[in-house]
């Protein structure tokens, strides 16, 4: 039995357990509830994936390092193994100044509805690498980024097994160099301006007026740095006011329907200055917003272990991470089927 036949049985599985667990009835693919994506991320699976970003093997992840390129390969592995298309000869798109990679690859849409457009999911994977001697790991700053990436990767990628069709196409992006001065997405953002860069299915080169939305994840594992009601369990969205009013009630909506019940921001902790700082200068949707591409950014803020040694695995909570996750999913899933 080839690889593809038994991937379809193991998420016809995951179906049926999600669908006795909300209570929907599975008679065919084009029914099944996006809920049932949930299986593919749990908590073990997000702590050994964030733990190898981690790891003395990845070295801080310092762009142009040899730790760097581990996590690279990491990420290609990953995007592999989901079935993701590279946009060229390989997953990886090579810069300089310093020496960086980005990793691409793509879901393509494959509903009858299909449209030339695209949106990027994208997440920075540098870290600070290793300094006067010692490993800065970057749990949150961004391994727990990268794994969300991913993770959203194989969420889509277990719909599309089961059935589920999409009018637009998917680039998930593990971008390097945000350390220095966002390298990665200004190199990803010329690809796109130039017409450097093809859609494999299609060919055609892929454009700016093409890129209809991207979601930026910066830091999105932390807990330490609470909202005003001081639960660990929230989740920011900055850029609601870039996107219209709509689209923070889509995350209020999804956040309710799939009983994910995490405390909801759209500002950074309450500071006009901050959220302004965090959305519009210091994170890599910012390239994208300099020049008009819709953007938002999940994070859960910057915390006291940020950048610092003590930036280690085991100060994330996972279970909370996952449940970001599965909002940042159904978020997605909702607006890739209501905005065209």
């Amino acid at each position: 039995m080839n690889k593809k036949i038994l991937n379809i049985l193991l998420c016809l599985c995951m179906a049926a357990g999600a669908a006795a667990q909300t209570g929907n009835s599975v008679t065919s693919f084009g029914v099944i509830s996006s809920a049932q994506a949930h299986n593919a991320v749990w908590e073990n699976k997000l702590y050994r994936q964030i733990e190898f970003l981690c790891d003395s093997l990845c070295e801080g992840r310092a762009t142009g390092s040899r730790g760097s390129t581990e996590a690279a390969f990491w990420v290609i592995r990953r995007f592999r193994s989901l079935g993701l298309i590279p946009l060229g000869k390989g997953y990886a798109t090579h810069f300089y100044e310093p020496f960086g990679r980005n990793v691409i690859g793509m879901l393509p849409g494959t509903s009858k509805r299909q449209n030339d457009s695209y949106i990027i999911v994208c997440a920075h994977y540098d870290g600070l690498g290793i300094l006067n001697g010692i490993r800065y790991p970057g749990a949150d700053s961004n391994a727990s980024g990268v794994v969300a990436m991913t993770s959203l990767a194989e969420m889509f990628h277990s719909m599309h097994l089961l059935g589920r069709a999409y009018d637009k196409n998917i680039l998930f992006v593990a971008l390097d160099a945000k350390s220095s001065s966002m390298k990665g997405s200004r190199a990803l953002w010329k690809s796109i301006s130039e017409g450097t860069i093809s859609d494999p299915v299609s060919g055609k080169p892929i454009t700016p007026e093409k890129i209809s939305l991207v979601v930026n994840i910066d830091q999105i594992g932390g807990t330490l740095s609470t909202l005003k009601s001081g639960r660990p369990d929230f989740i920011i969205m900055l850029g609601r006011d870039e996107l219209g009013k709509r689209s923070g009630d889509l995350l209020s909506w999804c956040d309710s329907r799939y009983g994910i019940a995490l405390e909801l921001g759209f500002d950074y902790f309450g500071s006009k200055d901050f959220t302004n700082i965090f959305y519009r200068r210091v994170c890599d949707q910012r390239v994208f917003l300099e020049n008009g591409i819709p953007s938002v950014l999940f994070t859960s803020g910057i915390t006291m272990n940020n950048n610092k040694p003590c930036d280690t695995v085991d100060s994330l909570d996972m279970s909370i991470l996952k449940r970001r996750i599965w909002l940042m999913f159904h978020w997605i899933d909702e607006y890739l089927k209501n905005y065209d």
